[in-house]
């Protein structure tokens, strides 16, 4: 029986009314607590004291000091640091547990790019500053937003999650907020199966990228500017701190645009953000935060093989309709509280609601026609996304004593709602061919309407648990378990009637162990189960929404060391990671698919942050893997072909970054890096394979005075010509970008 929509609507209206009810009953709860409270209790002035906190570890104007996984200032053990900056190891993080653990206590693999990482190297873009974290690699392009990543042998947004302040945009395709590194405090990525933490979609790694907060601090501004050798010209602001011993504040805004590095390449970017945060009692805090960002990318779709080979002197060509377009434009607005009525106890719980509409317009795919010599073009699409999602997030934390044995656990729910809506022309539309080597790029057209095409909702509820046991002063267990269940329906909005209405379930768990044998020394091992969609589960088509989510099983060991006297810190690990279920050919039939696939991975990973001399300070990673399909077959010519043995398209297997900063004088600091990103496969038969490359980036930087520093940067200095990625059709490349230089000159007051 098909539900009538409206029927279906009330059927989703439960879970949503449920999330604002428990998030109400929430707030009056600790309304009611906080009244009952007894207003001088040494729990809550030592809440009031950390609340304050400044020190070593703030990270940019009004940042308090070091922070747990909510935001709330934390108080850390004492330990050496050099040039002001504390060892990353030991700093919480808010990724790879709810507990507010260090990477040091955590059984998983996290790196943190802290604000100060991303001034030094000035990455301006989040995946520029991404991809110098271990073993992540960009297959960005317009059709995933440019945001998609691999990481450990999976590749996508269905393998890699991308997090906002440790929220999710549901079931899309790669997010497209936010872009700039501006208004970023940190980006957090734990690498490996992250479904007991986030949910489905992120057995290759989750991403957290956590903006700057408000602060219990002096008010502090700091406005930024800067020009670059592309027509590259950005404004930033920031502003931060207390208003009052009751209110403070968090705004920050850019805006930046360039003529990009290909013909018709200009692009650009705004985003603004703010989030005031109020402190009615010493030990609750509540928070209103709002951001949005407008991007308008490069409507470039890459560089057409000729021949089997990539032309250099085509390498600034751009083969689509001069009025391509593209156009993103999102918002994620948050109501969140935050209660400790003692040292124990934490309750948590975040009303979010976020808005994203993208929109393209362009000739998409172009083919070397080696009979008349130019180059055909077809897919002229025009494709619309319209999501919109509610939610709520609620966490209980609590420590207490286990037969004798310090614990803390933590337990609670996810709850959200989306619906999406896709509009398109069928991706049909009318385009001439054009010489490669002077391309008439023409203007869009098509003769197939641009209208609404189906609707996809999706609700989700999930249940969560994690804890850890401190079994003595150096062994800890530390365990999770989360229960997923989403139902889904699509609506065919040109027939008028339902595709499909499936439901998915899930559960995830992790079982590790942290042995310490020193302070500052820990050795792990963990295994995992998680799960992905076979597809971005709003875009799942009526056939594919038949199968059910691809599963895989991790293990991982792991040494981490701090080292001795503020010099520095390095960790290493080692994994198998394998996941099932995937869509493959049917040998007897290979029109049909099924799911009985399956693809594996194993690697080592080293990072190493090394301080020889005062003055000098050196960071380098390296990811080593080996990633193949065990059993899947595809379609060619009507005949299913094995491509067992084979690696997986977008995955390279070695990757590796450096990063060096020297104080020459005290007000001069010059560094540099490399970035190397091994060969990668552009199909699944590994018959064309995008080269692997390194690239040079320098810096200069100059302080001033105190409050003012001037930046001269150099980007791919060597002005290597490579590829970030291949488009759809595996014989399209888009060029990674040139050289390019920048004048950026920063103040705080």
């Amino acid at each position: 029986m098909i539900a009538s929509p409206s029927s279906r609507h009330t059927r989703s209206a439960p879970a949503l009314a449920l999330a604002t009810a428990l998030s109400a009953f929430s707030t009056l709860t600790v309304v009611d607590a906080v009244l009952a409270a007894e207003p001088g209790r040494p729990d809550a002035e030592r809440l009031h004291a950390e609340s304050g906190a400044t020190g070593p570890g703030a990270t940019g104007p009004g940042s308090a000091g070091p922070s747990d996984a909510d935001g709330r200032a934390r108080v850390l053990p004492a330990i050496t640091v050099t040039g002001g900056r504390a060892a990353p190891l030991e700093q919480p993080t808010a990724t790879g547990t709810r507990l507010a653990m260090t990477p040091l206590e955590t059984p998983a693999s996290v790196d943190v790019l802290t604000r100060a990482d991303l001034e030094a190297r000035g990455d301006a873009d989040i995946i520029a500053a991404l991809t110098r974290s271990t073993g992540i690699t960009t297959l960005g392009h317009p059709g995933n937003s440019g945001s998609a990543l691999s990481a450990r042998g999976f590749a996508d947004s269905t393998s890699v999650m991308m997090l906002y302040d440790g929220l999710r945009q549901y079931g899309n395709v790669s997010p497209s907020f936010p872009y700039s590194t501006w208004a970023i405090d940190r980006i957090e990525v734990l690498r490996g199966p992250a479904s007991v933490i986030h949910g489905d979609g992120a057995i290759g790694a989750v991403v957290n990228i956590v903006p700057k907060k408000p602060g219990r601090g002096p008010i502090e501004n700091e406005v930024q500017a800067g020009i670059g050798t592309r027509g590259e010209r950005g404004l930033a602001f920031g502003s931060g701190g207390a208003i009052n011993e009751r209110l403070s504040y968090r705004l920050d805004a850019s805006t930046d645009r360039s003529d990009g590095w290909v013909d018709r390449g200009r692009h650009s970017n705004q985003a603004l953000s703010l989030a005031l945060q109020f402190d009615p009692t010493p030990d609750l805090r509540l928070t209103a935060s709002h951001a949005r960002g407008h991007q308008k990318p490069m409507a470039y779709y890459g560089l057409p093989l000729i021949d089997g080979r990539a032309i250099e002197a085509l390498r600034r060509s751009n083969y689509d309709v001069a009025d391509g377009r593209i156009d993103y434009r999102d918002a994620w607005s948050e109501l969140r509280a935050e209660w400790s009525p003692n040292a124990r106890l934490k309750l948590r719980s975040r009303l979010y609601h976020v808005r994203s509409d993208r929109y393209w317009r362009n000739v998409e795919s172009v083919e070397w026609n080696d009979q008349s010599g130019l180059l055909d073009r077809f897919d002229a699409t025009e494709i619309a996304h319209r999501q919109r999602q509610t939610g709520n997030t609620t966490d209980l934390v609590f420590s207490h004593a286990l037969f004798g044995r310090e614990n803390q656990i933590a337990v609670g729910f996810d709850l959200n709602e989306a619906s999406f809506r896709h509009s398109n022309n069928t991706y049909t539309g009318i385009v001439a061919s054009v010489d490669p080597w002077q391309p008439e790029p023409g203007l869009y057209e098509s003769p197939i309407p641009f209208i609404p095409r189906y609707r996809t909702r999706a609700r989700q509820q999930a249940l969560f648990a994690e804890d850890r046991l401190q079994l003595s002063t150096r062994w800890s267990l530390v365990a999770g378990l989360r229960r997923d269940h989403l139902k889904l329906d699509r609506d065919d909005l040109v027939a008028g009637q339902q595709a499909y209405e499936r439901s998915y379930a899930n559960t995830g768990w992790r079982l590790g162990a942290v042995y310490q044998w020193q302070p500052e020394r820990s050795v792990y091992a963990q295994v995992a189960r998680a799960a992905d969609p076979v597809a971005a589960l709003m875009f799942l088509s009526p056939a594919n929404s038949d199968f059910d989510l691809s599963y895989g099983r991790q293990i991982e060991i792991g040494l981490k060391q701090v080292l001795p006297q503020g010099g520095g810190e390095f960790t290493i690990s080692a994994y198998h990671i394998v996941k099932n279920n995937l869509l493959t050919r049917d040998s007897t039939n290979p029109a049909l698919r099924v799911q009985v696939g399956e693809r594996s991975s194993r690697g080592l990973e080293a990072t190493a942050l090394v301080v020889p001399l005062p003055t000098v300070r050196v960071q380098a990673n390296v990811a080593l893997l080996r990633a193949r399909f065990d059993d899947f077959s595809e379609a060619v010519g009507g005949v299913a072909v094995s491509r067992n043995g084979k690696v997986p398209p977008d995955v390279p297997e070695r990757v590796a970054n450096l990063w060096a900063d020297w104080d020459l004088q005290p007000a001069w600091t010059l560094g540099g890096g490399l970035r190397y990103v091994g060969r990668r496969h552009a199909d699944n038969a590994n018959t064309l394979a995008m080269p692997s490359y390194t690239t040079v980036d320098l810096a200069l930087r100059w302080r001033a005075t105190r409050a003012t520093t001037l930046a001269l940067r150099g980007f791919n200095v060597l002005d290597r010509f490579y590829f970030n990625t291949a488009y759809y059709s595996g014989t399209q490349w888009l060029v990674g970008e040139g050289r390019r230089v920048e004048l950026v000159v920063n103040h705080r007051f």
